[in-house]
């Protein structure tokens, strides 16, 4: 294979991880693969990434962010399928809360 035919892979600076659970929720920002801050919007991504002295001009660009867990609007956590009923404390043990018919009369 050579280089032209060979897929791009690009290795971002900046990598803004899924959406953590928190009041208010917020991704970790990596630069560099170390952890260098939170952020709870765009614009700290664009702060955490400027402290850490990697100017961004463009938050779509995958060489220069990769988001993961979501897009850059993304900024709520993400419920697994199944489980929302317990973290909202709402999960009851099967059959509970179901509707028991009466007996009918007794034959004898």
């Amino acid at each position: 294979m050579t280089e032209i035919s060979s897929p791009h892979i690009s290795h971002p600076r900046i990598m803004v991880l899924g959406v953590q659970p928190g009041e208010p929720p917020f991704r970790i920002v990596q630069v560099d693969g170390e952890m260098v801050g939170r952020a709870t919007s765009l614009v700290d991504v664009l702060d955490v990434a400027s402290q850490a002295g990697v100017p961004v001009h463009d938050l779509d660009d995958p060489d220069v962010v990769r988001w993961v867990g979501g897009d850059k609007l993304t900024w709520t956590p993400r419920h697994e399928p199944g489980h929302h009923e317990r973290d909202r404390g709402e999960h009851r043990p099967r059959g509970f809360g179901r509707r028991q018919e009466p007996a009918g009369p007794e034959s004898g």
